[in-house]
C-alpha cells in the first residue's frame, strides 16, 4: 500500500496521526493474510510497535506486508513502513510490526496451507516465528510474572526533576463513547480492528497533552491482544489515563469495552495497550516532564507496575533489539528478564542457521565441518548422521548433566536452576587447557524446542549468562 499524506491525515504538528497510519497497516495486513488463507481473516493481536520517525504532509507512506509463517488457523504477518519524500528522493524507515491474524470461515473449519519460504530472510522470519508465537501464548503470564518480581524493586527518576510541579494523575483521565456505525467495520460485519486501535490512539493522546499541556509524540505501543469482536450496533467505551511519567517519558494505559444497548449493565473487554509518549522540541529533543501523583490504591498499583514495564522494555530492547553484534558474550540474568533472553537464544541460533552462504571446510567419517565468517565472527556448522530416532536424541543431548559422559570438554555440570519445562541454567567445569592450570567454568542459558510442526528441527541453544552471587 502507498498513501500521500494530506492534511486531513495529520495531528496537531503537521505530522501524520499515529492512529491513522494504524489502520492503514491494518488493512495491508489483512490484505497479505486473506491472499493466503483464501478467506476473510480477523486481527488477533499486534506485538510491540516502536516509530523511528515521523511522517510530514505531502510525504509518502509505503507499506509492505507478508506472512512471515501459518500455523494451524493463524498466520504472522510481517509489516515494514518507510516513508518516502517525493521532493528529494529520500526515504527512511518508520517502524516494523508483526500481527497474527485468525482465518474465519462460516461453514467449514479452516486449515492454513503451509509457506515454504526460499530466501535467507524468507526462512529466518519462518523459523523464527514459531518462538515470537510460543511468547504470544504465554504473554499475559509473562507480564504478569514480571510485574509481580519487578514492581518492589524500581529505581525512580526523580531526583533530578522539578517535584514542585506536580498533576494529580485524575486529571489526565479520558472516557469517550464510540458508536460503531458501517463505516467503522469490516467486509465483515465485525469493527474494524485498525480503527479500534485508531480510537484508542486519540484517547491515550488526549490524557498525555492533559499531562504536559503540550502536543506529545506517540513513540511506541506495547502489543495489542484483542479479546472479543465487536460488531456495528456496539458502544465502545475508551478509558485512557497517564499511568506514570518519567523524565523524558510516560505511559499512558488505555482500555476499551462494548456494550450493545444503554440498558446493559454488563461490558464486553475488547482490548487493553500500554502507550509511551514524548514531548519533542523543535530540534526533536525530549522536554523534560512534570511529576504525576497517583491516587491511591489501584493509581499507586499501576504507577508502580509502570515503572516495572519501564524496566521490562529496556531489557527486551536491550536483549532483543540491538545487533548481533552488540551483543555482551554474558547477559546478567534476572527473573525480569528471562523469557527475552531465551527468546533471543532460540532465535539467534534459528537466524545463524538460516544464513546461507556456509562453506564446507572438511569431511571426516561422516562428520560435516562447515564455517561462516560475518563481520567479526567465525562460526562453525556441524553435521553427522546417527542411527538413533531423533527425539530420543533431543532428550540425551539437551540435559547437560549427561554430557561429560561423552565430551571430554566437560568435567562436570550441576543444574543451577530449572527455569520452566524447557530453559534450565547449568554451572559447567571444562578442564584446563594449554598452560592455565586452572579449569574453566561457565553459567549457562540452555533452551530447548521440541518442533512445532512438521518439518521443524529440535533445538537446543545455549548462551552465557551471569549469575549474582547470593
Amino acid at each position: 500500500m502507498s498513501q500521500l499524506v494530506l492534511p486531513c491525515h495529520t495531528n496537531q504538528r503537521g505530522e501524520l496521526s499515529i492512529g491513522q497510519l494504524l489502520k492503514w497497516i491494518d488493512t495491508t495486513a489483512c490484505l497479505s493474510a486473506e491472499r493466503h488463507a483464501g478467506c476473510p481473516c480477523v486481527t488477533a493481536s499486534m506485538d510491540d510497535i516502536y516509530f523511528e520517525h515521523t511522517i510530514r504532509v505531502g510525504q509518502v507512506v509505503n507499506i509492505k506486508a507478508k506472512v512471515n509463517r501459518a500455523f494451524n488457523t493463524s498466520m504472522e504477518v510481517g509489516i515494514q513502513v518507510t516513508s518516502e519524500d517525493l521532493c528529494s528522493e529520500k526515504q527512511w524507515s518508520v517502524c516494523k510490526a508483526l500481527a497474527t491474524f485468525v482465518a474465519h470461515r462460516e461453514l467449514s473449519k479452516v486449515k492454513l496451507k503451509q509457506i515454504t519460504p526460499l530466501t535467507e530472510e524468507e526462512k529466518t522470519e519462518h523459523s523464527v516465528a514459531a518462538e515470537r508465537r510460543r511468547m504470544r501464548l504465554v504473554y499475559a503470564d509473562t507480564i504478569k510474572d514480571l510485574l509481580a518480581n519487578c514492581a518492589n524493586c524500581v529505581q525512580y527518576d526523580l531526583e533530578t526533576r522539578d517535584c514542585n510541579h506536580v498533576v494529580p494523575a485524575e486529571r489526565t483521565r479520558v472516557e469517550s463513547v464510540e458508536l460503531v456505525l458501517p463505516p467503522h467495520a469490516n467486509h465483515q460485519g465485525n469493527t474494524f480492528g485498525g480503527q479500534i486501535m485508531a480510537w484508542m490512539e486519540n484517547v491515550a493522546t488526549i490524557a498525555a497533552s492533559r499531562l504536559c499541556r503540550a502536543h506529545p509524540t506517540l513513540k511506541a505501543i506495547e502489543m495489542f491482544h484483542f479479546r472479543g469482536p465487536s460488531q456495528v450496533g456496539d458502544r465502545l467505551v475508551l478509558k485512557a489515563i497517564v499511568n506514570n511519567a518519567f523524565k523524558h517519558s510516560m505511559e499512558v494505559g488505555v482500555c476499551v469495552e462494548a456494550y450493545r444497548q444503554e440498558a446493559e449493565t454488563h461490558r464486553r473487554h475488547i482490548n487493553s495497550a500500554f502507550m509511551t509518549f514524548m514531548v519533542l522540541d523543535a530540534e526533536d529533543q525530549p522536554q523534560m516532564l512534570p511529576w504525576i501523583r497517583p491516587q491511591p490504591g489501584d493509581g499507586e498499583r499501576r504507577y508502580r507496575e509502570a515503572s516495572a514495564r519501564r524496566k521490562i522494555r529496556l531489557d527486551r530492547k536491550y536483549i532483543v533489539s540491538c545487533k548481533q553484534t552488540e551483543v555482551p558474550l554474558s547477559v546478567p540474568w534476572d527473573p525480569s528478564n528471562q523469557v527475552y533472553l531465551s527468546y533471543n537464544n532460540v532465535s539467534s541460533l534459528k537466524m545463524l542457521v538460516a544464513k546461507d552462504n556456509w562453506v564446507l571446510s572438511s569431511e571426516n567419517n561422516q562428520v560435516s565441518l562447515y564455517i561462516l565468517e560475518d563481520d567479526k565472527y567465525l562460526s562453525f556448522h556441524m553435521e553427522m548422521s546417527v542411527s538413533v530416532d531423533a527425539a530420543h536424541a533431543f532428550l540425551l543431548l539437551s540435559d547437560l548433566r549427561r554430557r561429560p559422559e561423552w565430551d571430554k570438554h566437560y568435567r562436570s555440570v550441576e543444574l543451577v536452576q530449572q527455569v520452566d519445562e524447557d530453559d534450565a541454567i547449568y554451572h559447567v567445569i571444562s578442564p584446563a587447557f594449554g598452560s592455565d592450570p586452572k579449569p574453566q567454568d561457565f553459567v549457562i542459558l540452555a533452551s530447548r524446542r521440541r518442533p512445532c510442526d512438521n518439518g521443524d528441527p529440535y533445538i537446543i541453544a545455549y548462551r552465557s549468562v551471569t549469575l549474582q552471587c547470593g
